[in-house]
């Protein structure tokens, strides 16, 4: 599960990256990916990987 949540930050990394530099009109949208990975990162960390 842990690496699904990874793959989905760097997604959403890349595509916020990408809408900004490609799309700077949408920057509301791509804002929202931000928050999102960077909550995803969050719990990530807090949860940490249980045995």
């Amino acid at each position: 599960m842990g690496n699904i949540l990874w793959i989905i930050v760097v997604l959403l990394v890349i595509g916020w990256i990408f809408g900004f530099l490609v799309f700077p009109a949408i920057g509301g949208i791509i804002h929202i990916l931000l928050v999102i990975a960077v909550i995803m990162i969050i719990y990530q960390l807090l949860t940490g990987r249980k045995a």
